[in-house]
């Protein structure tokens, strides 16, 4: 194997795959690349067992071949490595030398039959959408993916198609998160499928702000996402994920429209004297065009208020900060819609200009009287 290429287009390529590298494993190949030829370049695959991803780059092949070599190694060389063409020359006991201008790398590899086969994905089950779009659509969401390994099927999201529109939900038991946005071909099947939040997390990385289109591809195992000359196929969580429309309140006595920016301010001030150690609910008193925000710690006491549009009764209810400001933050309109009904009910964040393209549920905290 020999073959010449441009540093940035291998360091990319080298970064985005070793995104599915074990970082540590009994199994040591699956920490390490997989690097092979192709006709017009160098196909560079990771893959931890669970999820791969492999990218395509274009490459000057002088001798066809491949050859695994340690992720985290080879990663830190090419970084390291002057801005000009690097040379990969692979040599009969798998030592590939790795050379740019001055620059020259001897390191041990292991042969492509040692790998562990790639897994694949081949349906008829499929959708595209946007890349800047679902890239959105997973930072706006991901963040309510449970961690708790209990209950598997919520430690992802689930996707749904219907009638040309994608849906994603995450929820953990305190907060819901969900993101509806139209697709690119609205003659899409109608799929429903949960995607492990590890693999949306890499899927976010990979993809850009760009005008390039993913295609999804359902299999009975794996979901698989392209993205040009990159793909990542993931395993599906199985399960029975919770009904997530009968968990909404379906009507509220109260709505008010706040300013998300505002508001926000106001929750990261009176949240300054809460910590991991210090835990204390945000409380919000909302009524006359005002919300009251306070927090009480051992360190003392912080107060703060934003001002709302709409008609409230003097509501007492009590946040996490976290759960609160992540739904803020995620939030894609700077207008924004509370609707609640007491303060033991949970509060339903929707846009200001009632789009129904995002809503965000968080359950409020009892609050005890000597917290006032």
């Amino acid at each position: 194997m020999k073959f010449r290429c441009e540093k940035y287009l291998l360091l990319t390529a080298v970064l985005t795959a070793a995104r599915a590298a074990a970082k540590k494993s009994p199994v040591v190949l699956i920490e390490g690349l997989l690097l092979e030829t192709v006709d017009d370049g160098i196909k560079i695959s990771g893959f931890d067992l669970k999820m791969s991803i492999v990218t395509k780059i274009p490459a000057d092949i002088i001798e066809h071949g491949g050859i695994v070599l340690n992720a985290r190694l080879f990663s830190d060389i090419i970084r390291k490595m002057p801005d000009q063409e690097i040379l990969v020359s692979v040599n009969s006991n798998y030592t590939a030398t790795i050379s740019s201008k001055n620059s020259v790398f001897d390191i041990i590899g292991s042969p492509t039959s040692d790998y562990p086969e790639l897994p694949s994905v081949e349906s008829d089950d499929k959708f595209e959408i946007g890349e800047a779009t679902i890239k959105k659509m997973i930072a706006q969401t991901n963040f309510a993916v449970s961690d708790n390994e209990s209950k598997p099927i919520h430690t992802g999201s689930l996707f749904e198609t219907r009638g040309g529109e994608l849906t994603v939900v995450a929820l953990d038991g305190f907060r819901l998160a969900l993101r509806r946005e139209l697709m690119d071909v609205p003659k899409s099947p109608d799929l429903d499928f949960v995607v492990p939040g590890t693999a949306l997390n890499e899927l976010e990385k990979i993809t850009a702000d760009g005008d390039e289109i993913v295609t999804v591809t359902l299999g009975t195992k794996q979901i698989m996402f392209t993205i040009g000359d990159t793909t990542l196929i993931s395993r599906r969580l199985e399960g029975e994920f919770l009904n997530y429309r009968h968990s909404i309140p379906q009507s509220s006595k109260y709505r008010i429209i706040v300013n998300k920016h505002e508001l926000i301010g106001a929750v990261e001030r009176v949240s300054l004297i809460i910590s991991d150690n210090l835990k204390s609910p945000v409380r919000c008193i909302i009524g006359d065009g005002l919300i009251k925000l306070s927090s009480t710690s051992a360190l003392g006491k912080a107060v703060d208020e934003c001002s709302y549009e709409g008609e409230a009764e003097d509501i007492e209810i009590g946040f996490n900060d976290k759960y609160l400001l992540d739904a803020l933050k995620a939030a894609p309109s700077d207008m924004i819609t509370l609707e609640l009904n007491s303060g033991v009910n949970p509060c339903i964040i929707t846009p200001g200009d009632d789009k129904n393209n995002f809503l965000y549920m968080v359950l409020p905290v009892r609050l005890k009287t000597h917290e006032s």
